[in-house]
């Protein structure tokens, strides 16, 4: 297991959470993980206050469970909150894609969004999901800022993380990502189509998706889900 430390700028308790997020965020530590204060103290050679800072502070965002006597684990993802989460973006990214369809949509963004469906392609030749599920979320976010609605994404990202984990597991679990490309790829040309009702339905379909994930994921890693 390898831990990354944030730059000495931040605070030993932030540079741990940031560490220990990004490993349960990538998988690397899986759901239902069971961790210590003592254990990671000695990975990170800190004292053990920052750790149980630390451990606090990621059980209040819903990615670690304190359980009295018996340990700190990685929590399981729970699939009622994955569904609101895309409930919720289902609904708010359907009406951005409309506002991106008009004729005011910046051609910086619609250039970052074409050059991310070429990083896009090249992750799918390699492989690499955990870069792709990177330029998932940089493809959704510039269509966001592109509508100067960079603080309904800010919003979204509070509720994201059990949806944002089940994603990371899909594509970790399956490497057929062409559809996902091929979506994405559908949505840019309808941006610049200026065809609302089109990139709408592309949307929606890109983002039910996830309905249809949950269930094979469920079943292919019970102890995951909650």
């Amino acid at each position: 297991m390898t831990f990354t430390m944030k730059p000495q700028t931040t605070s030993t308790r932030d540079a741990v959470s940031h560490a220990l997020r990004e490993q349960i965020m990538m998988l690397e530590l899986v759901p239902g993980t069971g961790i210590s204060e003592k254990e990671i103290s000695l990975k990170f050679n800190v004292s053990r206050t920052p750790i149980r800072e630390s451990f606090v502070r990621l059980a209040q965002e819903g990615l670690l469970e304190i359980l009295p006597q018996r340990g700190t684990f990685v929590s399981l993802i729970d699939l009622e909150l994955v569904e609101e989460a895309r409930f919720m973006r289902e609904q708010l990214e359907r009406a951005v894609i409309r506002l991106a369809c008009s004729d005011s949509f910046p051609d910086e963004q619609l250039k970052a969004l074409q050059k991310n469906l070429t990083k896009q392609q090249a992750c799918i030749d390699k492989q690499d999901y955990r870069t792709m599920f990177e330029l998932d979320e940089a493809f959704h976010r510039t269509i966001f800022e592109g509508c100067r609605k960079s603080n309904t994404w800010a919003v979204i990202q509070q509720i994201n993380i059990h949806l944002n984990r089940s994603r990371m597991l899909r594509l970790a679990a399956d490497h057929h990502w062409d559809h996902l490309y091929e979506q994405h790829l559908h949505m840019v040309e309808a941006i610049q189509e200026h065809d609302a009702d089109r990139a709408e339905r592309i949307m929606k379909d890109h983002l039910s998706l996830t309905i249809a994930d949950q269930a094979l994921l469920k079943e292919k890693f019970p102890s995951y889900f909650k």
